[in-house]
């Protein structure tokens, strides 16, 4: 079986500039009228042991949820790797677990599939598959990757993909759930996401079967 959540720590990933969203923070846009960050947060916070939300402005809005709210230790908005490394940085469990503000459907069994990934391998990430291709910003990461990830961003590496790379990685396999990792990057997705979940199914139609 897979390590216990006790191991983990998650993080939501809320501090991009959000350009094709007009520099809206997507975490406070809404969907069905609640804050996409209110769908993370109920999705995330029964999977890990602790939660924080990594966040650059707003920052008192989203200290209102009563978890832990960290800003990138890079300037300039430099992705979310810069938000992952602030999360290394503060965590005392032995994994990070890692989502975007911006995918309100995940799978209630991320964490799980996760950790059934890596455990198979000798690698210290595993990485989401949709089937499809790979989700970067889903990880679970080991926190001894916090000073390799440090280089990397110090070095003026910004890619996820080109430090991912770098690494033996682990792959989760999400095609039974295709529509889990919908995100929404422009206002025309979060109307068409509405509209699609108006005809079609609830937020919580995916299925969180191990």
């Amino acid at each position: 079986m897979p390590p216990s959540r006790d191991l983990v720590t998650g993080v939501i990933l809320a501090g991009g500039r959000a350009r094709r969203m007009g520099e809206q923070d997507k975490g406070l846009l809404t969907l069905r009228g609640k804050p996409l960050i209110e769908y993370s947060l109920a999705r995330l916070e029964p999977q890990v042991a602790k939660l924080m939300i990594n966040a650059n402005r707003n920052i008192e809005r989203y200290q209102a949820y009563g978890y832990p709210v960290i800003t990138d230790r890079v300037s300039g908005y430099a992705g979310p790797l810069a938000g992952m490394l602030s999360a290394l940085a503060m965590i005392d469990t032995e994994y990070l677990l890692t989502v975007p503000c911006d995918c309100p459907l995940f799978p209630k069994n991320l964490a799980f599939r996760l950790f059934a990934a890596l455990e198979k391998t000798d690698a210290e990430i595993s990485v989401v598959s949709n089937g499809i291709r790979r989700q970067p910003v889903f990880l679970l990461l080991h926190r001894r990757l916090e000073q390799d990830l440090a280089n990397y961003l110090n070095q003026g590496g910004r890619k996820i993909d080109t430090w991912l790379e770098q690494h033996p990685l682990a792959e989760a396999d999400f095609s039974d759930q295709p529509d889990a990792f919908l995100n929404v990057n422009t206002p025309r997705d979060i109307n068409e996401l509405e509209s699609r979940l108006e005809k079609n199914a609830p937020l919580n139609s995916a299925p969180d079967r191990e």
